[in-house]
């Protein structure tokens, strides 16, 4: 039985499913965190938060990095950690670093970071001559516009170290440059207390459906478990609506995506770990939108082991051990699976959601979850702000997007 460090989570879909695959592969593990009650809410279906089952539950600031570094050391003393985890890409580095300080298995924190952030990513793709977009880096906004007006308009405009599609927006000019800077600016601490770096990247845009390669690195050997379809809406933001697994592609698409990720992968120098690697089809070919050294969100790794019996969260705790995952697809009998997400209209307090009767009676629907009434809903500008999300299996062929969206489009908002 190993013993993991777990450095914080999310609190979505990973927070369960993460304790879920440590325990059901036999291990256990000790949860550290800043902030206990960021926790306490259990999702639903869980009479307590399955991070508080852990064996131990310690309080530490993970923000201040060399403290944490001293403070882990003596724990490791007391426990005797056999890896180290987490699954909030604000702590993905900082992970990284307690594990190779205190020798124990995981991807080098310096890859790590550089594929955390996108800046980082991007000039490690250039470095390696994989094309890619057109891209700047810049600080203070007569740099930002100066350097916007010689790229030409439109452009993408992102923050280098936020996630969920925070502040990622397309700008057609300077005065809607201008509005996406000044909010970004607006902005100086993420959701975790910790100071943003005050830089913005802005990119060439990139046209055509968008993808992720979901893959699985073991000392240097990369698997690549398959390609996950994302569905995108509410231009000038670029927001998730769903996604389907395995995506309807020809082997020729499938065979370029796949190579393109693994070029990626091996450019920011990730050789071990779980990756979920987006990329957008372009007319030219897979060109990489942002490399994720964790596995994906939006309950892509639910799909992903309803389809193939292949369960990502496992692996990456197994990796983490460093032990060699178990990656043998099996045959579950479904042949895709999909999720839709309801967004909200625009922002008000959630009274009802109607036409949940026919979600409960619909043989093919596996899952599915609505906001309780009372919930403040903003603007749909990230995938922070779902107010609920519907699941299917398909056992027949590629059907489960269309019916997942047709079932989430049946769905009607109220507000107070």
């Amino acid at each position: 039985m190993g013993h993991l460090l777990m450095v914080e989570s999310w609190v979505g879909a990973m927070s369960s499913l993460l304790p879920r695959a440590i325990r059901e592969a036999g291990h256990r593990f000790t949860f550290l965190t800043r902030d206990l009650h960021h926790y306490l809410r259990a999702p639903s279906g869980f009479f307590a938060h399955p991070l508080l089952a852990a064996d131990n539950v310690v309080t530490a600031e993970t923000n201040d990095v060399p403290a944490l570094l001293s403070h882990v050391e003596r724990l490791h003393e007391v426990f005797g950690f056999d890896g180290v985890i987490s699954s909030c890409d604000y702590y993905l580095a900082t992970a990284a670093r307690l594990a190779s300080r205190l020798g124990l298995p995981g991807a080098g924190p310096e890859a790590v970071e550089r594929a955390c952030r996108k800046d980082l990513t991007r000039e490690a793709l250039r470095k390696a001559g994989l094309p890619g977009p057109a891209f700047a880096v810049t600080s203070g906004w007569p740099e930002t516009a100066s350097r916007a007006g010689e790229m030409g308009y439109p452009l993408v405009i992102k923050p280098v170290d936020l996630c969920a599609g925070m502040y990622v927006r397309r700008v057609d000019d300077r005065e809607q440059l201008r509005e996406a800077y000044l909010a970004l600016e607006g902005f100086p601490v993420n959701a975790r207390r910790q100071p943003r770096l005050p830089v913005v990247l802005l990119e060439e845009v990139l046209t055509g459906p968008e993808i992720s390669v979901e893959s699985v690195a073991f000392e240097g050997e990369t698997s690549i478990v398959g390609i996950t379809d994302k569905s995108l809406t509410g231009e000038p933001w670029f927001v998730e609506s769903g996604h389907m697994f395995p995506a309807a592609l020809d082997p020729d698409t499938v065979r370029s995506a796949g190579e393109a990720a693994l070029a990626a992968l091996a450019a920011v120098g990730l050789g071990h770990g779980v990756a979920h690697t987006e990329l957008k089809l372009t007319p030219d070919g897979p060109r990489v939108v942002e490399i994720n050294p964790r596995p994906a969100g939006n309950q892509i790794t639910e799909l992903v082991r309803r389809v193939t019996g292949v369960d990502i969260p496992t692996a990456y705790a197994q990796l983490a051990l460093g032990e060699r995952p178990r990656l043998a697809p099996a045959d579950t009998g479904v042949r895709s699976a999909a999720i839709a997400f309801l967004l909200p209209p625009g922002p008000g307090t959630l009274s009802a959601v109607h036409g949940i009767r026919r979600l409960a009676e619909a043989g093919d629907v596996v899952e599915w979850q609505v906001k309780a009434p009372g919930f403040l809903a903003g603007e749909p500008t990230s995938n922070n702000g779902y107010l609920g999300h519907v699941m299917v299996a398909d056992t027949a062929g590629l059907g489960a997007r269309s019916r997942a969206e047709r079932l989430v489009a049946g769905l009607t908002v109220e507000y107070a």
